[in-house]
């Protein structure tokens, strides 16, 4: 029971994120229909004239292209959308605190944001959190969901892969605590907390429930690091029995909810899950884990499906959306050369259509671009192909509205 009531507090920050993904209340069962009400956010602020005002961050590398992209296919769609575009770059001298600060008054007006990659360089400047980490923790952008889908019509090793990857992306090692404690000694914090823990647990149950997805499988990596390997795994408590070690957090919320969707037992290390994934990723439905696992997961998996180019993401917290490719990657090395795939971009731009109510919109654009894959004439060179941005724009562009347009 005590347990019980730990879970029922973090309920109401994560109902919140849930609603993000879908306006209809989630109910799964006497846990939650014990919780206090659900207070709802508007999606995005609307403006009198009826668009949507969106706050959007091109990035670096490719990001400008593609969100050019994303503008000239939402004209030609008529989406109801009105970008409020801010450069932030810190390989370009375009990044500072102030820069920072405009961002998050455009978000904490709008609530919705769309973002290419902003890259962090490698060198170190005295800073150790990058503007990328700084945006996700002050927007506690504690939930990133990776959808991976492959596209009919593509082939590759692995066909008809459905797969979703959650992530919690505001601890573990991307702490940016590092210091050295002794000459030619450097330490790196990594920080897990059980309030962090329970709440992407939840989130990941409610996620699978909601999408009526059947399984959720936890990754850890107890073997090596059994308090902070997995998501909150505390003295004194137990995760099962000692030859099924799993999350005891998101054992204790499994528990709690109902028998669907179902914890999957024995829960995988992060090294046994990355071979498996390659050769049988069919056995996977919801993976849930920490946030350097989700990280290198994602890109992962996204290979499995034609890579970088073709994956859609987003993060969520409880006020904010923000809609993202699903493997961060700026391409710089084809930054102006007009071959960088549009592909995940659009898509993750028809989600936070769909995540605004704007339906037919989003069905519009995804289906145009998931035409143009299928038919296969118009593939830029990540997919095989020798077609360029441009060409893929104009061919989903002709493929919004055929009928009319021809």
């Amino acid at each position: 029971m005590a347990a019980l009531g730990v879970l029922r507090s973090a309920v109401k920050n994560v109902s919140f994120a849930l609603n993000v993904i879908s306006s209809r209340t989630l109910v799964t069962g006497s846990f939650l229909s014990s919780s206090p009400p659900a207070q709802f956010y508007s999606p995005a602020a609307q403006r009198p004239d009826g668009d949507f005002k969106v706050t959007m961050i091109p990035g670096d590398g490719v990001g400008p292209e593609l969100m050019h992209v994303v503008k000239e296919v939402f004209k030609a769609a008529e989406v109801p959308v009105q970008f409020d575009e801010h450069h932030v770059s810190e390989v370009q001298n375009m990044a500072s605190d102030e820069k920072l600060d405009e961002v998050l008054d455009s978000m904490k007006l709008n609530r919705v944001a769309i973002k290419g990659k902003i890259y962090t360089p490698m060198e170190y400047k005295g800073e150790l959190s990058s503007y990328e980490m700084k945006l996700r923790k002050k927007l506690d952008l504690f939930a990133n969901v990776v959808h991976v889908n492959s596209l009919p019509g593509y082939s590759t090793r692995h066909n008809n892969l459905d797969l979703v990857i959650i992530r919690e992306q505001t601890e573990g090692e991307y702490s940016s605590l590092e210091y050295e404690s002794a000459q030619g000694v450097i330490e790196c914090l990594k920080i897990i907390t059980r309030e962090k823990s329970r709440r992407i647990a939840k989130f990941a149950f409610d996620y699978a429930t909601k999408k009526g997805r059947s399984k959720v499988t936890a990754v850890h990596k107890a073997n090596i690091m059994p308090v902070t390997g997995v998501l909150g795994f505390w003295p004194g408590e137990r995760g099962g029995r000692a030859d099924c070690p799993i999350h005891p957090v998101i054992s204790h919320i499994s528990h709690a909810l109902s028998s669907e969707p179902y914890l999957d037992r024995p829960a995988p290390t992060v090294y046994s899950l990355s071979p498996q994934l390659v050769s049988n990723p069919y056995q996977y439905d919801v993976l849930v884990m920490p946030n350097l696992y989700g990280n290198i997961i994602d890109n992962l998996a996204a290979g499995l499906v034609g890579g970088a180019g073709v994956v859609p993401g987003e993060s969520f917290s409880a006020e904010y959306a923000v809609f993202e490719t699903g493997a961060r990657h700026p391409f710089s090395q084809a930054m102006g050369r007009n071959i960088a795939n549009p592909t995940a971009m659009l898509l993750s731009s028809a989600n936070m259509l769909r995540h605004l109510n704007l339906e037919f919109h989003s069905n519009l654009i995804s289906e145009a671009v998931r035409k143009v894959i299928k038919l296969g004439k118009v593939r830029t060179r990540d997919m095989g192909g020798y077609s360029t941005t441009s060409d893929f724009l104009k061919s989903v562009i002709d493929n919004l509205h055929p009928a009319r347009l021809r």
